[in-house]
């Protein structure tokens, strides 16, 4: 036993076939018997949240599902978490790479890759705000690199969960994204926007939102956000193009 329990469940995606996804039980769920998590900053009440499926994640999924894909475009979607985007973008066959911080993160990724029938992909460790990985309690060598390169589109969901007034999260954002990279993130309204849109500002990124809400519709719950749209150096137009 891993220590924690899951469970599988059809997750609806507006404008695609429906994801079969491994995810946790529910938001207790805790095992970090080598202290990787705890390394990195990640606490036992934040440490099941990666691994929950979200409903910014499936509006992100959602957009890039009818999103046109870009010949040569290479994607990086950041705090995937459950990375419902990156498997609706590599079903389609974009060259898309995952990223998290959290070290099941990979694990997962691969297993929902199996229950979809889909092929591999790539996965990145992405940890804004951290110089270095910390070394492993066992002396293994970590199962997956960092994030590296750039790439033309950076999408992420319900990343601005926390203050960061060191501007961590742009920076990490801005060392990714080449000079004409557009960047997408969901937000559902949280209210470090503000913030995050200056930081951005600063970085020479221009911004276009749109809000996203959606009444309660059928089974489907009530959704209240925006899409943040960014591109450095640049007016940016309506997502969706």
């Amino acid at each position: 036993m891993p220590g924690y329990l899951t469970k599988q469940e059809c997750i609806a995606i507006a404008g695609a076939p429906d994801l079969l996804i491994r995810s946790l039980l529910d938001r207790q769920q805790f095992s970090d018997p080598l202290g990787e998590a705890e390394r990195l900053g990640i606490s036992s009440a934040s440490w099941p949240l990666f691994g929950l499926p979200w409903p910014s994640g499936a509006q992100l999924a959602a957009r890039m599902a009818v999103r046109p894909l870009l010949a040569g475009e290479r994607i990086l979607e950041i705090g995937c978490g459950l990375a419902l985007a990156s498997l609706v973008s590599h079903r389609r066959g974009a060259d898309v790479t995952a990223s998290d911080c959290h070290p099941l993160a990979a694990g997962f990724l691969l297993e929902n890759l199996r229950l979809n029938h889909l092929a591999p992909m790539k996965y990145r460790h992405g940890h804004w705000g951290a110089a270095e990985r910390p070394a492993r309690a066992d002396g293994a060598a970590h199962a997956s690199a960092d994030v590296a390169g750039l790439y033309d589109m950076v999408i992420g969901s319900d990343v601005l969960y926390e203050r960061d007034d060191g501007g961590e999260l742009a920076a990490f954002i801005s060392l990714h994204a080449e000079s004409a990279a557009e960047v997408w993130i969901v937000d559902p309204d949280r209210g470090n926007r503000s913030a995050f849109n200056r930081q951005m500002a600063a970085l020479g990124f221009g911004m276009h939102e749109e809000r996203l809400d959606q009444p309660v519709l059928g089974c489907a719950a009530a959704y209240k956000g925006r899409l943040l749209v960014y591109r450095r150096g640049a007016s940016v137009p309506a997502a969706g193009r």
